[in-house]
C-alpha cells in the first residue's frame, strides 16, 4: 500500500491565562478538524469506517516538551495517529484576571497543522502507482 495525502489542514489555539501548553494545542486541533468533513473517505474512496486511514499532527508551541500527547491525540475522532511537537507558536501579553490565579497576565498560543493519509493501493496492471504529471 502506497501513503497519500488527502487533506491537510491548519488550527490555531489559546490559553488566555493558564499558561497549559496542552490546552492550547488541543484547541488548536479541534480548530483545525472543525472546518473539515472527510465524507471523501466515504463517498468517493467507500471507506465507511476509515479503513487505512492515518493523521499526522504537528504541534508548535512554545514549551513543545509540556504537551500533554494521550491528549492531544483524543481530539482525533478517526485514524492512526501520531503527534510530533516542535518549538513555535507565540506568549504574548495579557491581563491577569486575579480570580484566574496567580501570575496569569501571559496569554499562550499553538498552531496545529493536521495531514491526514490514506493507505491506496498501486496499479498493478503497468507497475505504476498513482498519477504522473503527464495524467494532470
Amino acid at each position: 500500500m502506497e501513503k497519500k495525502r488527502f487533506i491537510v489542514e491548519l488550527g490555531s489555539g489559546i490559553d488566555l491565562h493558564g499558561m497549559d501548553v496542552t490546552k492550547a494545542a488541543c484547541r488548536a486541533v479541534r480548530d483545525a478538524i472543525g472546518r473539515s468533513c472527510l465524507c471523501g473517505l466515504v463517498e468517493i474512496l467507500d471507506r465507511p469506517g476509515f479503513e487505512g486511514v492515518s493523521i499526522d499532527v504537528t504541534i508548535a508551541c512554545p514549551f513543545p516538551e509540556q504537551v500533554d500527547s494521550v491528549k492531544v491525540l483524543a481530539e482525533l475522532p478517526v485514524g492512526t495517529c501520531n503527534l510530533h511537537t516542535v518549538q513555535g507558536g507565540m506568549i504574548a501579553q495579557g491581563l491577569c484576571v486575579p480570580s484566574f490565579g496567580e501570575n496569569c497576565s501571559s496569554i499562550l498560543m499553538a498552531n496545529a497543522a493536521i495531514t491526514v493519509f490514506v493507505d491506496m493501493p498501486g496499479q498493478k496492471s503497468d507497475g505504476r502507482s498513482g498519477r504522473s504529471n503527464h495524467d494532470r
